[in-house]
């Protein structure tokens, strides 16, 4: 893959190491050349590294395993997963989920990722349907376009949301960009 085809959640072997996208932005400054400035993280040490590329620079894409998995429960500070076809149970920490905490429900399919054996990562499905737990009213009359407030979720997240969402609504969230999308 060329550093110009990169994209949040891409993983790929550079320096000898296995990084996956956190962040990334294409940059085409007025004078020079573009370049894409982005924020790895390490997939071994979970360690983060900002690095910028040249869009035509090639880089060697990492064999993941993708497992569909069943999210149950959490059990201490531990999260327990469920791999459908095997039905084997596993047990991640906070560290190795904690971009997809906002978004995670009881019985929530999944797909777990991992390099050589080893768990880096959980990913959400695309959209996810939430339960609004709080937020604050709308101001009667203020129906400015665009205008948001937050709202606390069942996950415990919050996300921005229009105005006229209210306590009980549920709402669609876009994992990728973690914004709000629509009212269900």
């Amino acid at each position: 893959m060329l550093a110009g085809e990169i994209r949040k959640g891409a993983t790929f072997e550079f320096e000898g190491n296995v990084y996956r996208v956190v962040d990334f932005m294409h940059v085409k400054p007025g004078k020079g050349s573009a370049f894409v400035r982005t924020t790895l993280k390490n997939v071994i040490t979970g360690k983060n590294l900002d690095r910028t590329f040249n869009p035509t620079e090639k880089l060697e894409d990492a064999q993941v395993d993708v497992a569909e998995m069943q999210y149950l429960y959490k059990d201490g500070d531990n999260y327990v997963f469920m791999d459908t076809a095997t039905y084997e149970q596993t047990e991640l920490t906070e560290d190795q989920i904690s971009d997809t905490l906002p978004y995670l429900k009881d019985n929530m399919l999944v797909k777990v990722l991992s390099y050589k054996g080893n768990i880096f990562g959980v990913e959400p499905p695309t959209f996810v349907e939430l339960e609004v737990t709080y937020t604050e009213p709308g101001i009667k009359g203020s129906t400015a376009t665009g205008t948001t407030k937050p709202a606390t979720v069942e996950t415990g997240a919050s996300f921005q949301v229009p105005i006229f969402v209210e306590i009980g609504d549920r709402i669609r969230i876009d994992t990728r960009t973690a914004s709000y999308m629509e009212r269900c």
